[in-house]
This record gives structure tokens, C-alpha cells and sequence, in this order.
């Protein structure tokens, strides 16, 4: 893992690594990465060619379909950043950039012959997480979000254990104005979810996640914030089956201002009580 990129100017121009589920079920949170990024002065390309970093076929064994996507990646980011057109690459999704940042170098690692591995650590280095961009690289925190709502969150498993990033999105979430932050029990507990181990097992993913959303229910939270899109399917589609009112949302759309606060349902009216019968009434 190459040590980051840093930039003695400011960065002002960044290449968006979208990714497959983002692209495919959540262009809403790509949009709303864009937007963040356009708030602070960023120039925003989009490759339109990228397709999958490889993540799915790695992490299932298939090393060889794995490689194939990872050099295309790699053709496609790690020109624009060592050409100079682009400062860097930000990604709202902590496990793909733990992908293309940490696991593309032991997948090159007996590639040394095509250059891969060299031209992945190029990328790597200039690759950030978007909270991570906007508070590490930026130096920003608040960013004119507001949520009139109790908001909690949720750590995901790569963006947490393998990246690192736990401060950024809290530093983020703290500065949105009239939120009001609750704890989870166990925020940093896997939700169960994993990409293929939630269908390979599917009983204790499950498992995990009703634990999970059991926590998010006794939290009271409006939302629960989270970096993920894979994280919030899994945990969204438990609280629905639960009938839940709570709802994970992606961090980029909480924090331009895209989340409402769900009206909580209204306690019912005690049924009225009759008044004692006396015995001279009885017929």
C-alpha cells in the first residue's frame, strides 16, 4: 500500500471512481458525491468507460477474472492521475477503494513482469474515500448540511478495518446543523452483508443483521448514516421486513441535504374505558 498522495496546492480537479452498485441501483448517491465535490470549488470528470474494479471476483477466488477487470481499471485511472489530469480519484464506497488501494497490489504481486504493480501504486496513492477526500484532503467538515432529525451511525466493515476512516465521517456528521447524533450499540460490528456471504450464508447474515437493526431501532435514530450503498441495501432491506421506521442512507445524500426526516407514527388513543357497571343495573 503506497503511502497518500500529498498535495501542495490544493487539488482542483478529481476523476470519479463510481462503482458498479452506485452506477447500477444508486445513481442518486453519485450524483449527490458530485454535487459535495462541486461545492468546494472540485472540477468533477467521469470516465465513462469504467467499469468493475474486480472486488466481486476477487473476494470469491476468481483471481484471473479478477485481474482482467483490475488492469482495465488500472488503464483507466492511472493515466489521468500520472498525465497530471486529474489530482486525484474519489469513490463513495470505502470497499472498492480498499480494493483498487490495498488488494490490487497482492493481486499484481507475481505481475511484476507487466508493470501493473508499479502503475497501482501510482493510483493507490492519489485514490481516497470521499468523506476522506473532503476532510483529510479538503480539510472540510461542515458543509452546509441540515437534518432536523436524530442521526446515527453505522461503520463498514472495509472503510473501518481496512482504511482506516473512522474520524472523517463522524467530523462530517457532526457538523450537520440541528442533527441531533445518538449512539449505536455496536457501530462497529459487521451488518452481515459481505457481498457473497450473504448468499453463501445466508442464516448468519441474516443473523448479523437483525442485530443490527435491533441496535438501530433501540437508538431511536431517524437515520443511520453509513459509507456504503452494499451496507445499506442489506441493513434497508432488513428494516423494511421489520417494518421499521428508520432507514440507512448513504452519507453524500445527508449531507447535501437529501434526506427528510420520516414523520413518526402517531401514538394511539387508549381505547375508552366504560364505567363500572353497578349491580343494580344488571338485567
Amino acid at each position: 500500500m503506497a503511502h497518500k498522495k500529498k498535495f501542495a496546492a490544493p487539488p482542483r480537479r478529481v476523476a470519479l471512481f463510481v462503482t458498479c452498485m452506485v452506477d447500477m441501483l444508486y445513481p442518486e448517491v453519485g450524483m449527490a458525491a458530485v454535487e459535495l465535490l462541486e461545492r468546494q470549488g472540485i472540477e468533477v470528470v467521469f470516465p465513462e468507460e469504467q467499469t468493475c474494479c474486480g472486488q466481486p471476483a476477487f473476494n470469491a477466488g476468481y483471481r484471473d477474472e479478477a485481474i482482467v477487470l483490475a488492469r482495465r481499471f488500472v488503464d483507466i485511472f492511472e493515466p489521468l492521475v500520472r498525465s497530471g489530469r486529474v489530482d486525484a480519484v474519489v469513490a463513495p464506497s470505502g470497499s472498492c477503494v480498499t480494493m483498487t488501494t490495498h488488494f490490487y497490489d497482492l493481486l499484481f504481486a507475481d505481475q511484476d513482469d507487466t508493470g501493473y504493480r508499479a502503475r497501482t501504486a501510482t493510483l493507490a496513492a492519489a485514490t481516497f474515500e470521499l468523506t476522506e477526500f473532503l476532510v483529510d484532503v479538503l480539510g472540510v467538515t461542515d458543509v452546509g448540511a441540515r437534518f432536523p432529525g436524530k442521526v446515527t451511525y453505522h461503520a463498514c466493515c472495509h472503510l473501518l478495518r481496512e482504511l482506516g476512516i473512522d474520524r472523517q465521517p463522524h467530523a462530517l456528521l457532526d457538523a450537520v446543523a440541528e442533527a441531533e447524533q445518538v449512539p449505536l450499540t455496536g457501530a462497529d460490528e459487521c451488518c452481515g452483508f459481505g457481498g457473497l456471504f450473504a448468499v453463501k450464508n445466508a442464516g448468519i447474515s441474516t443473523a448479523m443483521g437483525q442485530r443490527k437493526t435491533r441496535a438501530i431501532a433501540a437508538s431511536d435514530a431517524d437515520v443511520v448514516a453509513l459509507c456504503d450503498v452494499s451496507c445499506m441495501t442489506h441493513i434497508n432491506g432488513l428494516l423494511s421486513r421489520q417494518a421499521q421506521r428508520a432507514r440507512a442512507v448513504h452519507i453524500a445524500q445527508l449531507l447535501v441535504n437529501e434526506v427528510t426526516v420520516q414523520p413518526r407514527p402517531e401514538e394511539p388513543e387508549p381505547a375508552p374505558v366504560a364505567p363500572p357497571r353497578r349491580w343494580q343495573d344488571n338485567g
